[in-house]
């Protein structure tokens, strides 16, 4: 019988090995994506538009409109057209981000075969949310489509991912490059609060909307004020694991650079 601390079967290894290859590279791909389309990096006048526009699956732009006057009138000039093209996000990365991130349910059933070593709870809290933002939220309300807090949720996520899958590939292949572990628990205080304040806030715009359609719809525009209040203890509770994760890992460490120097 194998030995729980010997790591994951051989053939377990290699499959996870391969599954955060893979999503690290979905990641990136949307991560690009994300980036290309809200700073316009494939108008007709950009120099790597011949490279760019060879991207796979990537809708031609659609045209960006004026966001909230207010918002507009507060940024430098310079921002205003990003934001715009922000709104406009969902229309090229929309259903790629559901693909991507709907493979993540594997991750759950990871933690219940015991080849990972990661909380259940934990787990399946942010499994389940990203999956609701993406087929509850966005799937959902088209209101959404062109509300430029959908772009500054993919490009949180994109970063937090591309990091995470990255840091779990090489780890498992014996492995951490020192920048990436420093990203790996570092990145999250931005990130986390970007990302989840873009989800709240997205929730939050579809609260009054579809409430007649039928009893489930009725059901669920109850539920989603709720699901807003809860969210930003959820944040707290996340990104407190993710400090208590990091202490442990720079904590540890020092302690054995320091035992090795005496």
């Amino acid at each position: 019988m194998r030995n729980l601390d010997d790591g994951p079967h051989p053939l377990v290894k290699a499959y996870l090995v391969l599954y955060n290859l893979l999503s690290a590279l979905g990641w990136s791909y949307l991560l690009l994506c994300t980036l290309v389309h809200v700073f316009d990096l494939d108008c007709a006048q950009s120099p790597l538009r011949p490279w760019l526009a060879r991207i796979p699956y990537l809708p031609p732009a659609v045209a960006a409109s004026a966001q909230n006057a207010r918002l507009e009138a507060a940024l430098p000039a310079w921002a205003v057209p990003a934001l715009r093209r922000a709104g406009t996000a969902y229309a090229r990365v929309g259903a790629q981000t559901a693909f991507v991130q709907s493979w993540a349910a594997l991750e759950v059933l990871h933690v219940l075969l015991g080849w990972v070593r990661s909380p259940l709870v934990t787990t399946g809290i942010q499994v389940a949310s990203r999956l609701y933002l993406v087929w509850g939220i966005t799937g959902q309300f088209p209101e959404t489509h062109s509300n430029p807090l959908y772009a500054s949720m993919v490009l949180s996520w994109a970063l937090t991912e591309v990091v995470r899958y990255t840091f779990y590939a090489c780890n498992l292949l014996g492995h951490e490059p020192a920048p990436l572990l420093f990203l790996r628990y570092t990145l999250f205080y931005v990130l986390y609060p970007t990302g989840a304040s873009s989800e709240a806030l997205l929730m939050y715009a579809t609260i009054g909307l579809g409430a007649t359609d039928s009893a489930l719809a009725t059901l669920h525009a109850y539920i989603r004020p709720v699901l807003f209040a809860i969210w930003w203890p959820g944040l707290y509770v996340m990104s407190a694991h993710m400090i208590k994760q990091r202490r442990k890992v720079f904590g540890g460490a020092a302690k054995q650079a320091k035992t090795k120097s005496q």
